[in-house]
């Protein structure tokens, strides 16, 4: 199946914590970072999720924001540390390239945001990502 969403990321399930509706799924990426999805019980059900099952966890670019620095007293789950890459910019956004350990992430960003934070190639990021902003599909 191919899908628009361009962040993909292989890893594996090492925890998961059942609510009422929602569960929170902890992926170690194959970078070895720590990611954390936030589904419905339903789907984990449905996709047969435990620990140890390999899964892509689906980040849509737009959902990506990013920081120059890891942010503390935050309640986004989601930071990866990673370097620019590239910068493709239009009239009012920008497509940010981002090689974080064990792959890339592309954020949709406005274009005044990589002015602000002064991006360019060889930059150190971080690029944060709510944990309910994180799809996950198994192979």
């Amino acid at each position: 199946m191919s899908l628009s969403i361009r962040n993909q990321l292989p890893g594996t399930i090492t925890a998961i914590t059942p609510g009422e509706v929602m569960a929170t799924v902890k992926v170690r990426l194959t970078g070895g970072q720590d990611l954390t999805a936030a589904i419905t019980r339903e789907a984990v059900e449905d996709l047969g999720l435990a620990e140890g099952t390999p899964v892509k966890a689906l980040v849509k670019a737009t959902e990506i924001s990013l920081a120059t620095a890891p942010v503390e007293g935050l309640s986004i789950r989601n930071q990866l540390p990673g370097t620019v890459t590239g910068i493709t910019t239009g009239g009012a956004m920008a497509s940010v390239k981002i090689a974080v350990e064990g792959g890339a992430l592309t954020a949709a960003i406005t274009r005044d945001a990589t002015t602000d934070l002064a991006l360019s190639p060889g930059a150190p990021v971080v690029a944060l990502v709510k944990a309910t902003e994180v799809a996950l599909t198994t192979p």
